[in-house]
């Protein structure tokens, strides 16, 4: 059970790092699990008046962790050693929802509408801002090759940045504005065997996956789900797409792409399922819910053909279950 798990469609407390440790914030403490041998351990619980934490996101050497509180705030940590490293101030004016890392540059997204650049490496950590969204920012990813980012929000808007085509004159101008959903824009999820291809999901009221040409910001695809659409992912091995879903079945639906035909149901979550997060090596998906539960999911398996064995990460995760 996952008690004081906030049941916020806007909020994302579930992420899964590249050293496979399964973060999730609950109210206003961030667990660690640790998928290598079991163990869980408590990386942080930050003050009432600055809770609860609003969104975790890892960064890709998967030993540090960006944690968005509702005061506006995000603070960095080392896992390895529990050590907060610093804290990011000045940039939000309300609770930072969404995070996307982009190697050193973390991406924030906030309840104001506004989307943040911070270089993590140096003391004025601004360094760009976006503005196009008039309502909260709930959904951010990066590409895979840094080159442009997907932001979804309250306002049912979609946007494209790309920062190969950004100008001195104008730097934080989008590249698409898309206004094709008509609810929130929160899952997104950037396909791998296609870099300039992005699925979206819209909120209750659009209950649509819509999948894009970001180069042209062409709407190649829309399937209506019947139920509002919480999380996307790509299997990183074979063409397919899971969606998590709300009312009515609060079920996780795996797609064919792109015939977009249903392969399974996933059932057994009781309330929407909010959020989900996928093992490093692809095969096993994390979905926690708003019944309080996370449950794993063998949805993806092993890839068919054999694939060769991905480079070592550089920081190796050992030290985790020896934290406190």
């Amino acid at each position: 059970m996952l008690p004081d798990l906030v049941d916020d469609y806007y909020l994302n407390l579930l992420d899964w790092g590249s050293s496979n440790v399964l973060a999730i914030a609950l109210g206003s403490t961030v667990y660690l699990w640790d998928a290598s041998d079991g163990s869980t351990s408590e990386l942080v619980t930050v003050d009432e008046e600055n809770g609860p934490v609003t969104s975790v996101n890892w960064a890709p050497d998967g030993r540090h962790i960006a944690v968005g509180l509702n005061n506006s705030e995000v603070q960095l940590w080392d896992s390895a050693s529990n050590r907060q490293l610093r804290t990011l101030r000045g940039g939000h004016r309300s609770r930072v929802g969404s995070l996307a890392w982009n190697n050193h540059i973390l991406t924030t997204g906030g309840m104001d509408g506004q989307i943040i650049n911070n270089d993590v490496r140096i003391r004025d950590h601004i360094v760009e801002t976006y503005r196009g969204h008039t309502q909260e920012v709930c959904g951010l990813k990066w590409s895979a090759s840094g080159q442009q980012l997907a932001s979804g929000g309250n306002d049912n808007l979609l946007h494209i940045w790309d920062r190969s085509t950004a100008s001195s004159n104008s730097p934080t101008q989008w590249l698409h504005r898309l206004e094709e959903h008509t609810s929130a824009v929160k899952a997104l999820a950037w396909c791998p065997f296609q870099g300039n291809l992005l699925a979206t999901g819209g909120g209750g009221g659009d209950r649509c996956i819509k999948f894009w040409n970001t180069h042209t910001g062409a709407c190649l695809n829309s399937v209506d789900t019947g139920s509002q659409v919480c999380a996307l992912l790509w299997n990183k091995n074979e063409r397919e797409l899971l969606s998590s879903h709300g009312f009515t079945q609060n079920q996780l639906t795996l797609w064919k792409y792109p015939s977009m035909v249903k392969m399974a149901e996933l059932t057994g979550h009781s309330s929407r399922v909010l959020f989900m997060a996928q093992s490093p090596d692809g095969c096993t998906v994390a979905s926690a819910a708003a019944d309080e539960t996370l449950r794993f999911w063998n949805v993806f398996g092993a890839p068919e053909v054999a694939k060769p064995a991905p480079k070592p990460i550089r920081e190796p995760f050992a030290q985790l279950n020896r934290i406190r």
